[in-house]
């Protein structure tokens, strides 16, 4: 376990990566023209899947990817029946356009299998996509697509759960509690804004023991996110050096000044100040920058453990999956997945 925090290790500074540089460095990406039969499967509910449906089909086909299914699903629950069929019929190349979630979900159905995963973002966030370096729109996915460049790809486990972008608990979840479907479709890339300005009237600390690499780390903290990929929650960093092939996990807490200052019952000032550390350090999540902030405490390990008091829910890529105490861990280059071209 590798443990940093400005007030502990005197502001150690990392090479900051611009975003549009591609994360995946290595293993080398390998070309294959033709993987076999392709299916396209693009969940309709995802912000802009209604649209972008028949758009990705036609321009799939226009590159010479000849599709032998092509599913519109307007009921998501359906996209791990509907992939488990395509695999059956011969599948080796399954096309996904939607959200995070959606991608996260196919994940699940397509690691460890020969089969390679193409994403079209459609969704709010696109975290996985801007990790691999896919740019957001529909025809510069499949150009990616036809490109034929292949990585293998990391997936995180929480209690065995594979999830590809980020697992968290504190701020973070409550703000994914309240991005519903219709607050994502009316706002936009502005939900996650809105959600975050609503949940800062009730934020409450939480302390958290992390058990890493034989050692333990106690603090309260108003947010942890344990990340597989470079970006969570529609464009922050985790850690700017993250990659998603990198066999770790790269994880910051945010910590509570409020509980700082001596224990006892929590004061209207104190909650000022917790909410104003937030908000300095979301600032500066765009760039990785909140990692030299000195109320940032960050490591990156293959595995660790995460227990609270009080019990907290734990949300991983947009979906609740339980409650601590919970165990991460690392599924090593367990997916195949359409990369850009090495630069």
């Amino acid at each position: 376990m590798r443990l940093s925090s400005r007030a502990q290790v005197g502001g150690r500074h990392r090479k900051q990566r611009s975003p549009l540089e591609p994360a995946l460095n290595a293993p080398p990406r390998l070309r294959h023209l033709d993987e076999g039969p392709a299916v396209l499967v693009v969940n309709t509910r995802s912000r802009s899947g209604l649209l972008a449906f028949e758009e990705a089909r036609a321009l799939l086909t226009a590159r010479g990817i000849p599709l032998i299914a092509a599913h519109a699903l307007s009921k998501p629950k359906r996209l791990r029946s509907v992939l488990e069929e395509a695999i059956a019929s011969g599948a080796r190349r399954v096309l996904v356009g939607g959200g995070d979630g959606t991608i996260s979900c196919a994940a699940q159905v397509l690691m460890n299998r020969d089969v390679t995963l193409g994403v079209v973002p459609l969704g709010t966030g696109n975290d996985f996509a801007r990790s691999l370096g896919i740019p957001d729109t529909i025809e510069a996915a499949c150009d990616v697509i036809m490109g034929g460049y292949t990585a293998r790809v990391d997936v995180g486990l929480v209690n065995g759960r594979p999830f590809l972008n980020a697992a968290s608990l504190g701020l973070t979840t409550a703000i994914a509690k309240r991005l519903t479907q219709e607050l994502k479709q009316r706002a936009g890339k502005l939900a996650y804004p809105m959600a975050a300005a609503a949940e800062m009237r009730t934020l409450q600390p939480f302390h958290v023991r992390i058990q890493a690499d034989g050692r333990t780390l106690e603090l309260d903290a108003l947010q942890l996110v344990v990340g597989n990929g470079r970006y969570h929650g529609a464009g922050n960093m985790v850690a700017p050096d993250a990659t998603l092939d990198d066999r770790r996990l790269h994880v910051y807490a945010i910590t509570a000044p409020s509980a700082a200052e001596g224990g006892g019952e929590r004061t209207g000032l104190g909650h000022l100040q917790d909410v104003a550390t937030l908000a300095r350090v979301a600032l500066s999540m765009r760039s990785g920058g909140h990692l030299e902030h000195e109320s940032v405490v960050h490591l990156d390990t293959a595995r660790l453990t995460v227990e609270t008091d009080p019990p907290m829910e734990v949300n991983a890529d947009g979906e609740n999956v339980g409650m601590t105490p919970m165990r991460f861990e690392v599924a090593t280059a367990a997916l195949r997945v359409y990369a850009p071209a090495p630069q």
